[in-house]
């Protein structure tokens, strides 16, 4: 196997086997960015003269070469090369000979692994945004087609008072709007520049740190360089809990929609292409997409637990224990981005039953309208509670379904013009266009 740090002695195959194990196989999400921290850092060395000014060209266009084969998915790390700094440098010198070799200048496969690690993550969190503002919109947009849809809130899974289609959509919406806070403090945690860290302690090498940051489009860079170290699990607890709170908005939605779509709510219809029937009972539609949706975003809500268990008791510096994190935490991208794609997807095809409350199951839920009414003409409220209390257990109550609620956020008043300016403004202040500028402006140097 092709190693950056090898000696003259060989290893142990059995124990190659177990301290390799997934990296290898984990380093191909990284591809594309180790190749761009590289660009980033060639042209920095340049700058101060450990690469040749006739060198850098070539350099890059092999390093583009590479990215365009990690954009096309044919980028692999082929059998005896331990990871992807090690192919990328070896594809290098396989067409540049020596001057491949001078690319790992002035930094350590820690500072290496910092930076790819931090720009996947950076455009990870960029399409997670994206797809939570996608069904932000699908759920606002049905938030105001159903907002005249009354139907039963409930407490204890109690009926209780009324509620309605635009309050429950609504209210998955202004729980997204929180969920981008969280992304978005994620996000400016995880745009800081490691490299340069090298090891954990710098380097002699008068590396330009600040060139690399701005080559990179990030915001700033971790500056001390043992925080910068310190920072390797760190981000990735942080980057865990927002995707956690996204998907526990998910996985509470999805278990609404299939209690909703139980015969005995029958509250929604699902597109039919996300239920699926049964081997023996012809008249199932089980909502199959939406209970793997739950599952799945439960799963994910262990990430920032499962990160801080493997990284919780880890003094300052460098430990191999943090490779594991990247099996844990790559692959969780993926994963809530389907679970976000599917939600819009049944969200916007979603049929709300509208007649709901012809059933006369329904009728307690207008009590407390009427408690409200008879204490607004003038009876003590505890008398009314009382006088209503009594006539739903005669059986003489009679509810009056024409209600009027005005106050900000209620079912007359959804407030989703302020929801919705809540979300732009959030999502705004991400600054993706920066970061896609920087990063084609470094794509194009020659």
């Amino acid at each position: 196997m092709n190693k950056l740090w090898e000696k003259n002695f060989e290893v142990n195959a059995e124990i190659e086997r177990f301290t390799v194990g997934r990296d290898r196989e984990m380093d191909l999400y990284l591809a594309r960015y180790d190749v761009l921290g590289s660009m980033a850092h060639i042209t920095m060395l340049e700058s101060i003269g450990l690469i040749g000014r006739d060198e850098l060209p070539l350099l890059l266009g092999e390093l583009r070469n590479i990215y365009d084969v990690c954009e096309r998915g044919e980028f692999v790390i082929e059998e005896g090369v331990e990871d992807v700094h090690s192919q990328v440098e070896l594809m290098l010198t396989r067409k540049l000979g020596d001057i491949g070799k001078k690319i790992h200048s002035g930094r350590s496969r820690n500072d290496q692994v910092l930076v790819d690690l931090k720009l996947f993550t950076r455009h990870e969190l960029m399409e997670v945004a994206e797809g939570v503002k996608v069904l932000f919109d699908e759920l606002i947009r049905k938030s105001e087609q159903y907002k005249q849809v009354l139907m039963p809130g409930y407490t204890h899974l109690q009926v209780a008072m009324p509620s309605s289609f635009g309050l429950w959509f609504g209210a998955y919406a202004e729980s997204l709007t929180d969920d981008m806070l969280f992304l978005q403090a994620a996000y400016k945690m995880t745009n800081r520049n490691p490299l340069g860290s090298a090891a954990g302690y710098g380097s002699s090498f008068p590396l330009n740190r600040q060139m690399t940051t701005e080559l990179l489009g990030f915001d700033s860079m971790d500056y001390n360089v043992v925080y910068a170290q310190m920072g390797r699990g760190k981000m990735e607890r942080n980057v865990g809990f927002a995707l956690a709170t996204i998907a526990g908005t998910l996985a509470k939605m999805a278990f609404d929609a299939c209690l909703f779509n139980s015969q005995n709510f029958s509250f929604v219809r699902l597109p039919k292409e996300c239920t699926t029937g049964s081997s023996i009972m012809p008249h199932k539609k089980n909502p199959d997409v939406f209970e793997l949706i739950r599952a799945k975003c439960n799963k994910l809500q262990a990430l920032p637990q499962q990160v801080t268990l493997i990284m919780n008791n880890l003094p300052v510096g460098y430990f191999r224990d943090l490779q594991i994190i990247k099996e844990v935490f790559l692959p969780a991208f993926g994963e809530l981005k389907d679970c976000l794609q599917m939600a819009a997807y049944i969200i916007n095809k979603i049929e709300v039953r509208e007649d709901i409350l012809d059933n006369p199951m329904y009728d307690p839920m207008f009590s407390v309208e009427e408690v409200n009414r008879l204490a607004a003409g003038g009876m003590p409220f505890r008398d009314a509670y009382k006088k209503v209390g009594l006539d739903i257990e005669a059986g003489t109550f009679k509810p009056n379904k024409d209600i009027r609620h005005t106050h900000e956020g209620s079912i007359g008043n959804l407030c989703n013009d302020r929801i919705q300016a809540l979300m732009d403004l959030t999502y705004g202040a991400f600054g993706f266009d920066r970061v896609r500028k920087a990063e084609k402006q470094l794509l194009a140097m020659n």
